[in-house]
């Protein structure tokens, strides 16, 4: 297990091998989930907003729409 700890500004470094075992590098979004009292920490990825599908009414068309607009950043940071 590794610790890290938490600036004044509220940042955490995540330790290089969490890093490359989930292949989280510069510019990767994630969400904080709280779940039984515990914080979890998940990329944004495609996977993650295939898993939201249905949750909302309207047939998965929130998680569509979130997976085209992710894809856009994606393209626009892959251009700079």
């Amino acid at each position: 297990m590794t610790s890290t700890t938490i600036t004044t500004k509220g940042q955490v470094v995540i330790p290089s091998e969490i890093r490359r075992n989930h292949k989280l590098g510069a510019g990767t979004r994630v969400v904080f989930v709280e779940i039984k009292g515990e914080i979890v920490m998940r990329p944004i990825t495609k996977e993650y907003f295939e898993n939201l599908a249905g949750v909302l009414p309207g047939k998965g068309k929130a998680a569509r729409s979130l997976l085209k607009e992710r894809e856009a950043d994606l393209r626009k940071e892959e251009n700079r």
